[in-house]
């Protein structure tokens, strides 16, 4: 079970801990001025692993006023590693091995870390030391076609029991154009099926797996009543198509990090606002354990 969360608050240019029984925070790591979005942690190295989308470009001749602004097209992706203490940081892929870094996943089992790559239109991956970068899944190869929203790659998650990669393709801004989709790992880049499983979703952003229960989660930052919300459903067979969507939770503020706890049966759900609530799938009831300021992008469980 947790004790603790780490998340990403770019605005801050921080990493926080969190404990989950009290909601009190420590600023882990700091300094953190790319763009962090993506987190994960390797119990065994006792490592954290996270990407950053890289600076974005501001519009020219006019004031910042929005996220909309922001161009993030830049080839300036980069993944970082620190220790579980916060220090010993270091680049596994420096900045412009990718264009934009989303959510980050492992493959212990395997020693790879795979992760969006947003305006990149792509899933990547590598070996826990940086080397072997390849690309798992390719969306789309020309300039225009990465420029098309609902090509470009947000969240992901892998099953290493079964050799099968799921991600998500969130589309325009609370455009209802979202996908779910999955791949086998085990073929050739080139030859793999790939298998939509959701779609007409408001904006499907970070999702996880949990085999025990047979459950796929994710986040949604569209628009209410469906999107800000967390979201459940059956882990279709091979084949089959994605079936009936639960709600579990909503009225988020532009829902973004998710991270389950297996052994508590407790969602925890970050936001823009600067907010985490911890949610009982089983029972039902949420709270709000975190709220600062600056806003949150990915989360992870220790």
């Amino acid at each position: 079970m947790f004790t603790h969360l780490l998340a990403l608050n770019p605005l801050e240019q921080e990493m926080l801990k969190i404990d989950v029984e009290s909601g009190e925070a420590t600023v882990l790591i700091r300094g953190l001025d790319a763009a962090p979005d993506g987190i994960v942690v390797d119990p065994q190295q006792q490592h954290i692993y996270w990407t950053n989308m890289g600076a974005p470009g501001l519009p020219e001749g006019r004031a910042y006023k929005t996220d909309l602004d922001l161009d993030f097209y830049r080839k300036n992706g980069s993944l970082e590693r620190a220790d579980f203490d916060g220090g010993g940081r270091a680049y596994l892929l420096a900045e412009g091995s990718f264009v934009t870094g989303k959510q980050l996943g492992g493959a212990w089992s395997s020693g790879r870390l795979y992760w969006s790559d947003r305006e990149g239109t792509a899933v990547r991956s590598a070996r826990l030391d940086g080397t072997d970068l390849r690309d798992e899944v390719v969306v789309a190869t020309t300039d225009a076609d990465r420029r098309v929203v609902r090509n470009q790659c947000v969240g992901v998650a892998v099953d290493e029991e079964n050799g099968l990669l799921y991600w998500t393709q969130k589309g325009p801004s609370k455009g209802n154009d979202g996908r779910i989709f999955r791949t086998s790992l085990s073929a050739p880049v080139s030859e793999r099926a790939i298998e939509l499983l959701w779609s007409g979703l408001p904006e499907p952003i970070d999702l996880e797996v949990d085999l025990g229960s047979n459950t796929i989660y994710w986040t949604d930052r569209g628009a209410r009543p469906r999107g800000n919300t967390l979201n459940m459903a059956r882990v279709p067979a091979v084949g089959e198509p994605g079936g009936e969507v639960t709600v579990v939770s909503g009225n988020f503020h532009d829902a973004i990090g998710l991270a389950i706890d297996k052994d508590t049966g407790i969602a925890y759900v970050g936001d823009m606002s600067g907010e985490i609530r911890a949610i009982d799938i089983y029972h039902g009831g949420d709270h709000i354990l975190f709220k600062g300021a600056g806003s949150l992008t990915g989360i992870v469980g220790v």
